[in-house]
Formats: C-alpha cells, structure tokens, sequence
C-alpha cells in the first residue's frame, strides 16, 4: 500500500499572511470532547497543525476561535490586546431589544436595556489597529465585503457560546447496538460589545424585523459527529 504523503509546510506565515485564527486543511476533526477554552464543556475540536496543508479561509478553527474571544486575541496575529486598541471591521449596531427578539437574550445581561446599542460582532473577536489596516489591504473577502465598517471596540462586553447538536456517526455491527442521543456541544463563542448609546425608536426596528425568516440562535441545527 503506498504511504501517504506527509504535508508540506505552507510558505505562507500563520499571522502574517494568514490570519492566525484560520483553519488548514491538514487540521481534521476530532469531533466534541472536553475543552478548557469553554471550562470543561464538551466543545468542538480540531487537530493543531496550523501551517500545513492549504489554508482554509472561510473556516475559523474551533479552538482557536474560541481562545480569541475567550482570550481577546488578535485573530489576525493571534497576539492579545488591549483596551484603547482594540476594533472590529464588519459588526453591526444593533439595539438589545432586536437582539432579544432574535433569540439571543441570554447573551445579554438583563441590566441591559432593550434600547442600548450593542456591537454585534458574532464570532470574530476585536483586531489590532495594524492588523485592521493589513487584512483590509490584502484580504479579496474583505475588499468585497458591503457591511465593512472600522469600529472602536467598547470597554464592556458579553460572550455566548454557539452550541452544536453532536451525534455518533453510523456504525454497520452484527448485533443492534443503542445509538446514542445527541449531545449539546459548544461549536464558536459569539461576542457582544456593549455601548452607551441608545436607540428609543428600537420598537420601530423591531416592526420592520422578519422574524419568521431569520435563522434561530442557540441550539444550531446543523450535527457534529462525535
């Protein structure tokens, strides 16, 4: 049987020429185990071995994501930052009552009111300045993107996990086995900055929000085997 060839390394650099939160296509799944980026709970995982393969620029890899909000690290350079540093390029404003209305209040603290303005920045935690300026230079996607917009990040914010529904993957046996239920696992943390502004008018927004077609939050449909 011939061996599998063993992959190169990419000469792109991870953090410089690719962001440091994306994944490589030598990076599989390892299906949901018990993470420490979200306290033990089982999560999502891949094999680390950023830089071999080809690099995956539309898939984040789940650990790494995870550390980026749960760390705040830059997840172009993978370096943390800091507050007076800290910004996002393609969130939206957006006031907490749409939010809550959409499924996301336990995301949102309840002293915070349905009319302030919260930075909903879904799975991509705050950049660094510099690494604002070079991703909106090079990267095609962003270059295209119609809702890029460079914003501060606020001094508070709120994390929410992205939960998956994990099953095991069909097994042909001689005798019938029990299949075993699904099971809640945390795919990617989202993040919520929480401004100081406010919307009075947001019940007017909230008239003009498709409920019946936007998308559920929370327990995702889409399986992860186990």
């Amino acid at each position: 049987m011939p061996q599998k060839s063993k992959p190169r390394d990419s000469r792109l650099k991870v953090g410089v020429d690719v962001p440091w939160v994306t994944s490589w296509s030598d990076e599989e799944s390892l299906g949901v185990r018990p993470c420490p980026t979200v306290g033990g709970r089982l999560a999502v995982c891949q094999a680390e071995r950023p830089g071999l393969g080809k690099p995956q620029y539309s898939l984040n890899h789940f650990r790494r994501q995870r550390e980026t909000v749960g760390r705040m690290l830059c997840p172009m350079c993978g370096e943390p930052t800091i507050a007076g540093d800290r910004w996002t390029q393609i969130a939206k404003r957006v006031p907490a009552g749409l939010l809550r209305a959409k499924g996301l209040g336990m995301a949102l603290p309840p002293a915070v009111g349905n009319e302030r303005i919260v930075i909903d920045a879904g799975s991509i935690a705050p950049l660094h300045d510099a690494c604002v300026k070079r991703s909106l230079e090079h990267c095609p996607h962003l270059k295209a993107h119609p809702g890029v917009e460079v914003m501060a990040w606020p001094e508070h914010w709120t994390v929410a996990p992205l939960m998956v529904q994990a099953v095991a993957p069909p097994v042909l046996t001689i005798m019938a086995a029990p299949i075993a239920p699904p099971r809640a696992a945390v795919g990617f943390l989202q993040i919520f900055g929480l401004t100081q502004d406010s919307d009075p008018r947001w019940r007017r927004r909230l008239r003009e929000l498709d409920l019946a077609g936007s998308e559920p939050h929370g327990l995702d449909q889409n399986r992860t085997a186990v």
